[in-house]
C-alpha cells in the first residue's frame, strides 16, 4: 500500500504543490486583512483548510489528467518513460478513477467556502484541464500552464471574500509569468524531442538562447507587477522585503542555465522555486501582520 501510495504521490508530483499553494495563501491572507472579512481580518482555520484541499485536489486532478493525454508522449520521450503509467506500474483505468475522486473533492472543497467559489469550480477545472493540450498547438503553452496555478490567488480571494477586487489580478499575473518563465527554462530540455514530434515550445520555436532571453524577460514581469501589487495595497515594509528576495533568486536561477549547459536545470526548477514560493509567503504574511487598515 505505501508503495502504491508513493508511485501515485510520484504521478501527480505532490511535491510540486508547493509551486502555487504559498501565493494562494497569500491571496487569502491579503483578502481577510484588506476586506476584514472574517471578523478580526483574519483567515479562520475552516477557510485555510479547505483552500488546501481545493488547492491540492484541483492540482491533482489536473496532473493526472495531464498525465492520461500525454501518455502517448511519456512512453516515448527519454526523460519522461519511466513515469507510473508509461511504465504501467499504475493503469489508466486508475488514473481516471483517481482524477475522479480528486474532481468530487475539490466540488466538496468549494461548496465548503462559499457558492461564488463552487459556481466558478468547473471554470477553474476547465482551465486546469485545457492547458494538457496546449502543446499540441501553440509555442506559448507555458503561458497557459502559469495562468492554471495563476489564478489560485484570485480563487484565495474569493474563498475568504466571495467577490473579487481587481487588484489580485495583479499577483494572478505576476504566478502566470513566473510559472510561465520556469517552465520555458524545463522546456529547454525536451527540444529534441518537440521537434521529433511536432510539438510546440518556445525553445523549439525560438532556440535555447532565445527562450532564456524570453524566461528573463517574464521573471522581470514577476517583479514588476509584485511591486505594482505592493504600491497598490500600500503594503509595509516586509512585502518589499519579499520582492528583494524573489528578484535575487529569480536571478540566480537564472546564472545556473546556459544555452550550452543545462545539467543544473532541475536544481532550478525545483529547489530555486520552491523557495520563492515558500519565501514569499513568509515575507507577504508578516507584511499582512503588520499592515495597518
Amino acid at each position: 500500500m505505501a508503495s502504491r501510495i508513493r508511485t501515485v504521490l510520484e504521478m501527480i508530483k505532490f511535491e510540486h504543490s508547493v509551486f502555487a499553494l504559498p501565493f494562494a495563501l497569500t491571496g487569502a491572507l491579503l483578502a481577510a486583512r484588506a476586506t476584514h472579512q472574517p471578523p478580526h481580518g483574519w483567515p479562520t482555520l475552516r477557510q485555510f483548510v479547505w483552500i488546501v484541499v481545493a488547492m491540492v485536489a484541483a492540482r491533482s486532478a489536473a496532473m493526472t489528467i495531464n498525465r492520461i493525454v500525454d501518455l502517448r508522449y511519456d512512453r516515448e520521450n527519454p526523460r519522461t518513460k519511466q513515469r507510473a503509467l508509461a511504465t504501467g506500474a499504475l493503469s489508466v483505468q486508475f488514473a481516471w478513477l483517481f482524477a475522479l475522486i480528486a474532481i468530487a473533492v475539490f466540488f466538496l472543497a468549494a461548496w465548503q467556502l462559499n457558492f461564488l467559489a463552487l459556481k466558478l469550480a468547473p471554470l477553474a477545472l476547465a482551465i486546469l484541464f485545457f492547458y494538457s493540450f496546449t502543446k499540441r498547438f501553440t509555442n506559448w503553452s507555458h503561458v497557459f500552464l502559469g495562468f492554471a496555478l495563476g489564478i489560485s490567488p484570485a480563487a484565495a480571494w474569493i474563498a475568504v471574500t466571495g467577490s473579487l477586487d481587481w487588484r489580485m489580478l495583479i499577483l494572478c499575473a505576476a504566478v502566470t509569468f513566473w510559472v510561465g518563465g520556469f517552465d520555458v527554462l524545463y522546456a529547454c530540455q525536451d527540444v529534441d524531442y518537440d521537434q521529433r514530434v511536432g510539438l510546440y515550445s518556445v525553445p523549439k520555436r525560438f532556440g535555447i538562447a532565445n527562450a532564456l532571453l524570453i524566461a528573463r524577460v517574464m521573471h522581470l514581469a514577476v517583479v514588476a507587477l509584485l511591486s505594482g501589487l505592493a504600491y497598490s495595497f500600500a503594503l509595509p515594509w516586509p512585502a518589499w522585503a519579499g520582492i528583494v528576495v524573489v528578484a535575487t533568486l529569480l536571478a540566480y536561477e537564472h546564472s545556473l542555465v546556459k544555452p550550452g549547459d543545462l545539467s543544473k536545470l532541475d536544481a532550478a526548477f525545483f529547489a530555486v522555486n520552491g523557495y520563492i514560493s515558500l519565501l514569499f509567503l513568509l515575507f507577504w504574511g508578516a507584511a499582512a501582520a503588520v499592515w495597518r487598515v
